[in-house]
């Protein structure tokens, strides 16, 4: 029989106290949230093993040296997931499932940066309970993604 292997899993990048559920009735334009995150080596480490992306201006200083940026960078995706967090943790939160997303990369972000993501409700769509999200991330103010996503939320639960 296989020996079972546990490891602590890293800092999540939501604090699970912070976690609320939304339902689309709960929804209204305008309304925000922000997460922000510090982006250390051990986040892009893991995701590019989670990922299978092992290209090496994530991971070799001496490689990444030799580029346009001069160091190390996150993946584009990893920046694009922090949005994800917005979106399954905390605008709309839990039971949000995606529909879609746009991406638009404008800068890199590299280890130390500290990523400001703010997603913001931007249309609200009765038939199938969709939700149009504009989601922006930043360092110091200068915006490196930003895109809309769509999502499905649940409606309240009706009373028995």
């Amino acid at each position: 029989m296989a020996e079972a292997t546990t490891s602590i899993p890293p800092k999540p990048a939501v604090d699970p106290r912070q976690v609320r559920t939304l339902a689309f009735e709960d929804l209204q334009v305008g309304m925000r949230e922000v997460l922000m995150k510090s982006v250390m080596d051990t986040d892009v480490v893991g995701f590019a093993q989670l990922s299978g992306d092992d290209n090496p201006i994530h991971l070799c200083d001496t490689y990444a040296a030799g580029t346009r940026f001069g160091q190390r960078i996150a993946h584009g995706l990893y920046t694009a997931s922090l949005i994800s967090a917005v979106l399954g943790t905390r605008l709309p939160g839990p039971g949000a499932v995606y529909r879609s997303q746009t991406l638009n990369f404008h800068a890199p972000v590299k280890i130390g940066d500290v990523v400001t993501v703010i997603v913001e409700v931007v249309e609200l769509v009765a038939e199938g309970r969709r939700v149009r999200l504009h989601c922006e991330a930043s360092i110091d103010g200068k915006i490196v993604l930003d895109g809309d996503a769509v999502v499905s939320v649940p409606g309240r639960a009706k009373p028995a």
